[in-house]
């Protein structure tokens, strides 16, 4: 069996509804389709690209935006239906791509059956207990003459109650349908960090029972991320510390700000060095990497970055074309758009290719996937570090200056000459 935690992974990112071009909302037979084919006849580009492994964003039935369950276990008829879904995850597991989905276990949509069956039964509902906060002698927006705890304050998400053993079982015999009928590898938790924590550990000890190598990364964008990686509960979390010091370090010419965020999470005494956490520049609620940055002169060193720090990489579909996309008037539609939208100039098939050419050079590199981080040159538009095991060492140079740099750095006994133009990177690899 594959041992796949992260380490030999190359992530691609998709949020079906959108790349799909699905109905914003679900009307039943109106808005059915089999969309989920797209993601088959996406396959060839995300192999092109180096990708092995695809997180899925919510694909289960939904009202709106997917995050709003209605049903686990089946799939959103806006994409099909669970045979069609099938024969896509035979596809991707047919040309080695293994298939992570998205967990929304912290809450569900208003139309999910139970609590469809409190606002219909009330105090005599057996699904009472199923949700945090019910209580019958307050009110909502909604006016269901019942108040419940929801996703922050957002009342189309009720929050299940994940100290009741008849939801942990409902929602762990869920997670058994989709690695029996989809052969799922792994899961991305959804608000992890508001999500019960002995809740995660039973699941991690659900899932090793499954499979030995089965993943989980949960959503997490503050805090100590070994409160939620550690070996009682999941095996990484999406690193968000990384993901504005790219940007924010070549928007501000101060190249001091990724490599302290590097140091602190993988240098000697690094916080995080023994976990390998998700890094991405970009995803389906924040803006696209191009539209964060002033410039998108290094757009390419930024993933030359990504491809070759510690912890696992991943693209967010469009975004190896460099496309632009922000949110407007409170949507994170302009983040999700469908594919056969999205326009490539010649600069976003450059793009594409150096990512293509990355993935080549970290598939190949045992230091670039499992080395130390060791930190050999920092200036304000410069930054030079190195990966390193017994048997292989990469050096690292970027350059994100308009003008040419030249370093010498000592790695593996030698004294190197790196010459760079501006604008770029280089990747040495020493034996």
């Amino acid at each position: 069996m594959k041992t796949y935690i992260a380490n030999e992974s190359i992530y691609y990112h998709i949020y079906p509804l959108g790349f799909t071009g699905a109905p914003a909302k679900n009307e039943g037979d109106k808005t059915a389709s089999a969309r989920i084919y797209k993601i088959s006849e996406h396959i060839p580009h995300m192999k092109s690209l180096g990708i092995n492994a695809l997180y899925l964003g919510p694909v289960f039935e939904s009202v709106y935006h997917g995050y709003d369950t209605a049903d686990y276990r089946k799939l959103d008829t806006r994409l099909g239906n669970n045979e069609d879904f099938e024969k896509v995850c035979k596809e991707l597991e047919e040309n080695d791509i293994d298939l992570i989905l998205d967990g929304v276990f912290n809450h569900v949509g208003r139309s999910f059956f139970a609590f469809k069956d409190v606002k219909a039964k009330r105090e005599a509902s057996p699904y009472c207990s199923w949700f945090s906060g019910l209580r019958f002698d307050m009110n909502n927006s909604y006016n269901d003459g019942f108040h419940y705890d929801a996703w922050q304050g957002h009342e189309e998400l009720v929050k299940l109650n994940l100290k009741n053993e008849d939801v942990v079982r409902y929602l762990l015999d869920s997670v058994d349908m989709w690695i029996d009928k989809f052969g799922i590898k792994g899961l991305r938790l959804d608000a992890a960090d508001c999500i019960d924590r002995d809740f995660f550990k039973r699941l991690r000890q659900h899932t090793l029972m499954r499979r030995p190598d089965f993943w989980l990364m949960g959503e997490i964008i503050h805090g100590d991320y070994r409160m939620w990686a550690n070996s009682e509960m999941l095996h990484s979390v999406t690193n968000y510390e990384m993901h504005k010091g790219y940007y924010s370090g070549i928007n501000d010419k101060n190249m001091f700000e990724p490599a302290h965020g590097l140091l602190r999470e993988y240098g000697d005494w690094g916080l995080y060095k023994d976990l390998v956490l998700y890094n991405f520049v970009d995803n389906h609620d924040i803006n696209r990497l191009a539209s964060y940055l002033k410039s998108t002169d290094n757009l390419k060193n930024i993933y030359t970055m990504l491809f070759t720090v510690p912890g696992t990489p991943s693209i967010y579909y469009g975004s190896e074309y460099g496309i632009k996309g922000e949110k407007a008037n409170h949507s994170d539609a302009p983040l999700r758009p469908c594919w056969d939208d999205i326009e490539v100039t010649e600069e976003g098939k450059k793009l594409f290719e150096h990512i293509a050419e990355l993935s080549e050079i970290r598939k190949n590199s045992n230091a670039l996937k499992y080395g130390n981080y060791k930190q050999l040159h920092l200036e304000n538009e410069a930054l030079v570090y190195s990966r390193n095991t017994q048997s292989e060492s990469c050096v690292v140079a970027v350059n994100i200056s308009a003008s040419d740099k030249c370093f010498n750095v000592f790695e593996r006994g030698r004294n190197l000459q790196i010459n760079l133009k501006p604008f770029s990177s280089e990747i040495i690899t020493l034996q």
